[in-house]
């Protein structure tokens, strides 16, 4: 597709998909907000019309932004979303109200920006991103609803991330690790410094328990633009959890009050700290000194979900879904599993990045998994089966690895020995499939094994 295109209105989703995918992929990432900012401002600078929540960090960004829109419209405020990647369809990454843009709405968003767009694409060396245009197209869509707060994650990092035009209010630091380390640096006091470019003058920080040297990077950045800092473990946390059917029941500690008897209906220790970031960033935004009223704040929390993050999809066998594709992901996925279900034997399902650190995620994986079905996505970034099948034999031993480059084929291989646990000496009957190791890969997975709603 020419750049000439790139530029021109579009009559259907399948045509603004393919014109979005042509631009510059995500995973490109040029240190300047230049053609963003040329972009926002032909749009009439949309991202000043709203109050936003800014989210960063390493894992766990969706599934707390998801929180942060449920707990929000919870209180009668309309809001905007914007996440990324998507696990099924792009309208997934623009949501107005918690639900996604129809592909009618998505099309009309995109024709709207996309004259605008042709005047940036034309002023400088390189046309909009995919991002970048994804981006504006979400802040345009927010301010024409209109909404009244926008939770916003980044794409990667902080700093120059495209996201970044927007000035929090709140600004939401997640736990970091070490991710997209050729882009943001192999250090996490490296990674910090990018992440940390998302405080603003005048913000309230709310952020997850870090290490000594990335907190004090946050405290530098905060003291420098005059934004104050709450801590997960000193001004709010959780205070209980215990596994439930159907997810965890948790009491958390606020900024402003004690909340008791909250069930929330997704898996893992990881989810709950997700759970009192997302709480801490919504009594931050509210901003008064009284406590959120506890059943809107149980009723929020019930309604939350994250599609791809430790999801039941199937049973007979079960087969779950997690879209880790970190060390510091499967190490949370893999603690999630033994903290809340019993499978004997547990298969794995594993398709990856080339660019990732695949050794790292399976070498977590390693002691949950009876056995590992190597597979790949259909994208030009996955690793090829047969070279992630060499990794994962030298980590599990070359009788526990088993190679299907179809996803579908791996997910029946997985399927079968779960339900022929005996082979493996384990119990019969009993066995489960973890699918994870790109969201890619589960958002294949999940249009293979979830039927279509018919409203999608």
């Amino acid at each position: 597709m020419s750049e000439t295109s790139l530029s021109h209105p579009v009559a259907t989703y399948a045509e603004a998909e393919s014109a979005l995918l042509a631009r510059w992929p995500e995973t490109r990432l040029e240190p300047s907000l230049d053609r963003i900012r040329a972009f926002t401002e032909l749009l009439g600078e949309p991202q000043t019309a709203y109050p936003v929540v800014h989210l960063t960090g390493t894992n766990g960004k969706t599934s707390t932004s998801r929180m942060i829109d449920t707990l929000v419209r919870s209180l009668g405020l309309r809001t905007g979303r914007f996440t990324s990647p998507h696990v099924e369809s792009m309208t997934e990454r623009i949501c107005v109200d918690g639900e996604p843009l129809s592909e009618e709405q998505f099309v009309a968003t995109y024709d709207e920006v996309v004259p605008l767009a042709a005047l940036v694409d034309e002023d400088g060396p390189h046309p909009l991103s995919f991002f970048e245009m994804v981006v504006g197209m979400a802040f345009a869509a927010f301010s024409d609803a209109p909404v009244d707060v926008a939770v916003v994650e980044v794409g990667m990092g902080g700093s120059w991330d495209a996201t970044n035009v927007a000035d929090a209010r709140v600004a939401v630091i997640l736990p970091i690790a070490v991710d997209h380390s050729s882009y943001l640096g192999a250090r996490p006091v490296d990674i910090a410094r990018e992440k940390a470019g998302i405080i603003k003058p005048g913000s309230t920080v709310v952020s997850a328990a870090q290490t000594p040297e990335v907190a004090e990077v946050i405290l530098e950045r905060a003291q420098e633009v005059g934004a104050t800092v709450l801590w997960e473990g000193r001004d709010f946390g959780v205070e209980h959890r215990v596994p439930a059917v159907g997810g965890q029941m948790l009491r958390l500690r606020g900024l402003r009050g004690e909340y008791d008897e909250v069930f929330l209906p997704l898996y893992g220790a990881h989810q709950a700290q997700n759970a009192v970031m997302a709480l801490a960033a919504v009594e931050a935004f509210v901003g008064h000194d009284d406590p959120l009223d506890g059943e809107v704040v149980g009723e929020g929390f019930e309604q939350v979900t994250s599609p791809g993050r430790l999801e039941v999809v199937r049973r007979s066998p079960t087969i779950v879904l997690d879209s880790a594709h970190n060390p510091h992901g499967a190490e949370a996925t893999a603690e999630a599993l033994q903290d809340s279900f019993v499978f004997s034997p547990l298969i794995g399902v594993v398709g990856v990045m080339a660019d990732k650190d695949y050794e790292g995620v399976l070498a977590a994986f390693e002691p949950v998994m009876a056995a590992v079905v190597v597979t790949e996505n259909s994208t030009q970034r996955a690793m090829p089966a047969a070279e992630l099948a060499e990794v994962a034999r030298g980590i599990f031993g070359v009788d526990r690895v088993y190679v299907e480059p179809r996803l579908d084929d791996a997910i029946d291989r997985a399927a079968t020995l779960a339900e022929e646990g005996g082979v493996l000496g384990e119990a019969i009957g009993s066995g489960g499939v973890l699918v994870t190791g790109s969201v890619v890969t589960v958002g294949e997975a999940r249009r293979m094994l979830r039927p279509r709603r018919e409203d999608a």
